[in-house]
């Protein structure tokens, strides 16, 4: 069984380095048919965590997974969120984890023009809006007005309302015990200012200059960050 990952956002083939440039992790139509071509028909699992992005990559791949000649299963392990929802709709089998969720909405465009560009924006979106409508409804079996409603709303499914609705076919670990822990594994769960900054930091001390190391200045250097570090968890 191969795996391939779809992490992060769905960007086409000449986008994603622009994406890349500001650390963003990315997944391209490419980088999936050459999954598929080393996979060599043997069953493959598709692990999808991604925010979604561009619906015509999302295309591209939901394409070549409908036309892979092994089986396909999709695990939806974290968020499948807008074009990576349409992506997770190939598979021959669905599974989404406990704690997932999907997430579905109509198509948007950034658009600039005269009347006749809008006009012609607007019918590019009525239109692709349909074709997303009809790959949820080939999966779902949901009425179709039901499913433009729910992508109206932006509506976020969880992994129970998934496998009622027929977006996914089974909840993974359904079968295993339920346990009871802390999340945070009994850490501090830093938020995104905090880790922003946090890497400001380290981002400087990479590209400081060498200096002579000496244990006086390495504690020192330790005390200097964690209060640094304290001063941020404080402010925060």
């Amino acid at each position: 069984m191969t795996t391939v990952p779809i992490k992060g956002v769905i960007s086409s083939n000449d986008d994603a380095e622009v994406y890349q440039l500001f650390g963003y992790s990315t997944v391209t139509p490419n980088d999936i048919t050459d999954a598929l071509k080393n996979a060599a028909g043997s069953n493959v699992t598709v692990e999808i965590n991604s925010p979604g992005g561009d619906v015509f990559a999302g295309s591209e791949i939901y394409t070549a997974l409908k036309a892979y000649s092994g089986q396909v299963e999709v695990d939806i392990v974290g968020l499948a969120a807008s074009a990576a929802s349409i992506i997770a709709m190939a598979g021959n089998t669905v599974k989404i984890s406990p704690t997932a969720q999907l997430m579905i909405h109509r198509a948007s465009t950034v658009s600039q023009g005269n009347s006749d560009a809008l006009a012609s924006d607007l019918e590019g979106l009525n239109s692709t809006d349909e074709a997303i409508v009809n790959v949820y409804q080939q999966k779902t079996g949901l009425d179709s007005q039901d499913i433009y409603r729910m992508m109206s709303q932006e509506t976020w499914i969880n992994a129970q309302d998934a496998v009622k609705k027929g977006f996914a076919d089974e909840v993974m670990f359904a079968e295993q015990p339920a346990t009871v822990a802390n999340a945070a594994g009994g850490q501090v769960l830093l938020n995104k200012d905090v880790i922003s900054k946090v890497k400001t930091l380290m981002r400087k001390a990479e590209t400081k200059p060498p200096e002579p190391v000496t244990e006086n200045k390495t504690e020192n250097d330790k005390a200097q960050l964690k209060e640094k570090l304290s001063f941020l968890f404080a402010k925060n």
